[in-house]
């Protein structure tokens, strides 16, 4: 039985809902912001974590009405006709961010009132999570630290080839990000062929995320299908589909599928398709980062995931 049709038809009652803001203060420029969402019914709450990244984009809130909902089902249709931006968002994406703020809401209480976990609702069994720190900071700093830690970073186009060489000496990085799909975010990276070759020659075994596929870039990654993953360009199976490669590796942000239902429907297509995965967080305050680090333990649990622990 699919995923989802595991989970359809679990009961739900709504009586209630509310939001709860939160805030850290990263920087003098930057302040990170998200909105936890809590439907209550029948004594108990389901919360979830809106992860839009643009403050502003806070400063208002829909009040969903599921008192008619019965299932999650029911549930997920009922926001199918919420507004959930007035005006529209500073990114488009941010309409999935805070669906699945709602749905994932939905989710946690429909498994309190039912008395389930999220591996006995689905039938499968939590496993230990290997996790991989994500940092822009100072790699050496961190293996100076603790020299067991794995890595996840962004290749810069300021990395020379005996920096990289450095890097690869430890031995400690798992994945590499070339963040070849942002635009106008303070993490863009212009894709340049010469450190796209230096990453495929210098790190033979590690993960290779969101690289471009066309010109001298695509030249440089061909070959290398088998540990090429996408992350921003994927929120359903469509999206998968549509690539011109079949990826060795996917990393899955639950909220950027914005319904229960995609976000399974792709972890059962790269089941099917022998696609590995790993989890991907986003800068999660709240209870968004002890559920991707769930679904991480049910779903993907060896992948090189990035959903550290806050601490």
């Amino acid at each position: 039985m699919a995923f989802w049709d595991r989970l359809r038809e679990l009961g739900l009652r709504v009586d209630g809902f509310r939001t709860e803001r939160g805030s850290v203060d990263v920087s003098s420029q930057f302040t990170r912001v998200t909105t936890t969402v809590v439907f209550s019914g029948g004594g108990e709450e389901g919360r979830g974590e809106d992860v839009t990244y643009n403050a502003e984009d806070h400063e208002w809130f829909p009040e969903p009405d599921a008192s008619a909902a019965s299932s999650l089902a029911a549930l997920s249709s009922a926001l199918d006709g919420v507004t959930l931006f007035r005006g529209e968002p500073k990114m488009a994406v941010s309409a999935n961010y805070r669906r699945w703020a709602l749905e994932s809401a939905g989710l946690d209480l429909a498994l309190r009132q039912n008395g389930l976990s999220l591996g006995a609702a689905v039938g499968r069994e939590y496993g230990s999570v290997r996790f991989v720190v994500s940092t822009r900071e100072d790699a050496f700093a961190w293996l100076a630290h603790a020299p067991e830690l794995e890595l996840k970073l962004d290749p810069a186009n300021e990395w020379d080839r005996p920096f990289m060489e450095r890097l690869a000496a430890t031995g400690r990085v798992r994945v590499l990000d070339l963040k070849a799909y942002y635009t106008g975010t303070a993490v863009d990276v212009d894709p340049d062929p010469e450190l796209y070759r230096n990453v495929v020659e210098l790190f033979p075994e590690a993960v290779i995320e969101d690289s471009l596929l066309d010109g001298e870039c695509g030249e440089a990654v061909r070959g290398q299908e088998a540990r090429l993953s996408f992350d921003a360009p994927i929120h359903s199976v469509a999206d998968v589909q549509a690539l011109s490669v079949e990826p060795g590796w996917l990393n899955i942000k639950p909220s950027r599928f914005g319904t229960i239902q995609r976000l399974l429907e792709c972890i059962e297509h790269c089941d099917a398709r022998g696609i590995r995965m790993y989890g991907g967080g986003q800068f999660e305050l709240g209870v968004g980062r002890h559920q991707i680090q769930a679904l991480a333990s049910l779903f993907y649990p060896d992948g090189p995931n990035d959903v550290a622990p806050s601490d």
